[in-house]
């Protein structure tokens, strides 16, 4: 996809209702009072070399990059959190969601205020054995 389409997907989503219940969308997941944008495609490494992997995580970073950028002129300098404190959080406290989820696959974010509603970028990381991948959110749940 390219940065125009990314941001048309979350314009899309900062106009479209929450539903009442967590499930799949059409561009990733949605539930009460967020939804999470699968932006580019996270691809299972197999056997691919070390070459082909760089030069994917090189691509994603740089579409990370370019759609920031654009956001920023959008709606200003992004607030930029380290999402490392989620995890280290004691069982008792309760991380809500999108967050919760946002902070088990990220260690950091770019957020915006957007009229009523946050707008994060971040890369997901799914495991050694899958490319990162490029991620929006759309919520309106205050981060923690």
């Amino acid at each position: 996809m390219t940065t125009a389409q990314h941001l048309e997907t979350i314009e899309r989503l900062r106009a479209r209702e929450f539903p009442t219940e967590r499930g799949r969308s059409d561009v990733g997941t949605s539930g009460p009072g967020y939804h999470l944008a699968e932006l580019g495609g996270s691809r299972w490494y197999g056997d691919e070399d070390a070459a082909d992997r760089a030069a994917h995580e090189d691509q994603v970073s740089a579409e990370y990059e370019a759609l920031t950028h654009r956001l920023e002129e959008r709606w200003g300098k992004a607030d930029t959190f380290s999402l490392g404190s989620l995890r280290l959080r004691d069982g008792g406290e309760e991380v809500p969601q999108p967050w919760r989820e946002i902070g088990d696959t990220s260690d950091h974010l770019h957020l915006w205020r957007a009229g009523d509603r946050w707008v994060a970028v971040y890369t997901a990381h799914w495991g050694a054995d899958h490319s990162p991948q490029l991620m929006a959110a759309v919520t309106v749940v205050d981060p923690p």
